[in-house]
């Protein structure tokens, strides 16, 4: 394979590119949205993991989608950024316009080719569809060199019409092709058949670098992916932790490490530094207020536990016996005990460093050692799960309209709790008091009392961060209205004020989601 690609140059033949799109295909998410500060964070881990394209948003769908690839596009170097549209004027050019300030751009532009999108959702006729192929992609290539095309459910689509709506893309100036598995329907034998004939089939076809887009509705996406790189696609379109429309897209940490432990059966080199790895998806968990299940695969947390008693055997005397790589190489770092309420702030940065924060402003850096120093004083051994949890507290959500201040309950068995709330509103401090059937009950409706809403709650769970009686509590909570869910997440060691940090977390998040549209078509 020779490809001169505008933005990669001459790719070798084992090269394969990660092009992320958790913050686009994967905000779709039932739940999760991310306001502007914590997609610019996102965006900085994804470039610190060794992305090589970030799908940095769909700038069409709102102003603050617009605002945040823009952004993305003029703060985040290395990556190329892309921008997602339909196949219509007004998309490309606000694509265009975003993106336009990128060290590396791209417009990723999509159209239904499949008999049942065509007829039922485009209601359009094939000739019609080819045609605003070749007009789409013309139209992207005058803003750009580098512009993906992607055949929206492509692994339904006839063979025949499929192979013409490539073909017409690359003559028109497409170098990238996606050929997505947009519903989750295909097997890994189908992946296989489709780009071996793609590519055998289409004049042209060695111009264009090939993806694969896959999403989990059958638990098939990883085996997909690794069946579309093994018949030639050398792009890989994925998500940290496996977020995405319905049951997600592939994981990038799966299909990464799949491929860095199988290099036999799948030799290819991705850039990925997978150290970085754990805690990327830690911090996407953070954002989102999703933890992993926790047997997920390579960042769950019993992805690296061994429980039974021949398995333990085996571990300790070659870990080769029962793991397939090391934690380590996904950046898995175990319980430290070395911070306590007698460490400096200079041990506190270093500590931030080793955990992947970088290098944190001073400001950052004070409010959360700020945190940490309390937290010390309450709590007799320090993890660095604790100060993972204090410290995104801190740093991923200061950009929050709504901030927890000071929270007091009384509560018993004897009457109704009380709970004395304080709450910073866009800069300004306000209070309310209020009583409920519990301290939760009171102070979730002293929280109604300061911002009211119309948000319904439909979950509230509890876990602990560490072990023993003094462990943080982690806690979630799920809000919806008028149909739209977010999660939020809280930790502190006071339970309650763990579950007031959750809920503040959520409206925060619910904020966002007001603001944002989604147009038609918006899966690809």
């Amino acid at each position: 394979m020779s490809i001169n690609h505008p933005n990669f140059g001459k790719l070798a033949e084992d090269r394969v590119i990660i092009f992320d799109t958790t913050l686009r295909d994967g905000e779709q998410s039932p739940g999760f949205s991310m306001n502007l500060a914590e997609k610019l964070r996102m965006a900085e881990a994804l470039a610190e993991l060794g992305v090589d394209v970030i799908e940095a948003g769909f700038p069409i769908a709102s102003p603050g989608d617009f605002e945040s690839v823009q952004s993305i596009a003029r703060a985040i170097k290395g990556p190329v950024i892309a921008g997602l549209a339909r196949c219509a004027q007004g998309d490309i050019l606000r694509a265009a316009e975003a993106v336009r300030d990128a060290e590396r751009r791209r417009i990723h532009i999509f159209l239904s080719t499949s008999p049942l999108h065509m007829k039922y959702k485009l209601r359009m006729e094939p000739d019609a569809v080819l045609q605003q192929v070749i007009d789409s992609v013309t139209l992207a290539r005058q803003h750009t060199d580098d512009v993906e095309w992607s055949a929206e459910d492509g692994s339904r689509t006839d063979p025949d019409f499929l192979c013409r709506c490539v073909e017409a893309a690359i003559k028109a100036g497409a170098t990238t092709i996606n050929i997505p598995d947009t519903v989750g329907y295909a097997l890994p034998e189908d992946m296989h058949r489709i780009f071996t004939m793609v590519r055998e089939r289409v004049p042209g076809a060695e111009r264009a670098i090939f993806s694969t887009h896959n999403h989990n509705d059958l638990g098939l996406a990883v085996a997909n992916t690794i069946a579309a790189v093994a018949a030639g696609a050398r792009q890989i379109e994925c998500t940290i932790n496996g977020i995405g429309e319905r049951a997600g897209n592939a994981a990038l940490e799966e299909v990464v490490m799949a491929i860095r432990t199988r290099p036999d059966a799948v030799p290819c080199k991705p850039a990925i530094v997978t150290e970085r790895i754990m805690a990327t998806s830690k911090l996407l968990s953070t954002i989102t207020g999703f933890d992993v299940q926790p047997n997920k695969a390579i960042v769950g947390r019993n992805a690296f536990a061994h429980e039974s008693g021949i398995h333990q055997d085996g571990v300790l005397k070659n870990a080769a016996t029962y793991e397939i790589m090391t934690p380590e190489s996904v950046g898995l770092t175990k319980n430290s005990l070395v911070m306590g309420k007698h460490s400096g702030r200079a041990a506190f940065r270093d500590k931030l460093r080793a955990l992947g924060y970088g290098e944190l402003g001073d400001n950052h850096v004070n409010d959360a050692f700020r945190r940490f120093k309390d937290l010390a004083d309450r709590k007799k051994i320090v993890y660095d799960e604790d100060i993972v949890a204090l410290v995104d507290d801190e740093i991923v959500r200061d950009h929050d309209r709504i901030r927890f201040v000071s929270l007091d309950v009384h509560a018993g068995s004897r009457g109704p709790a009380r709970a004395e709330l304080e709450l910073e509103i866009d800069g300004t401090t306000q209070s309310a008091t209020a009583s409920g059937d519990g301290p939760v009950d009171a102070t979730f409706s002293a929280i109604q009392q300061i911002f009211p809403h119309q948000a319904r709650l439909v979950l509230f769970s509890i876990g602990a961060v560490t072990e023993g009686t003094d462990a943080q509590a982690r806690t979630t909570v799920r809000l919806e209205e008028g149909g739209k869910m977010v999660d939020g997440q809280g930790a502190d060691t006071d339970t309650i004020v763990a579950a007031t940090r959750a809920y503040v977390h959520a409206l925060n998040k619910l904020l966002v989601k007001r603001a944002r549209t989604e147009p038609e078509a918006l899966s690809a």
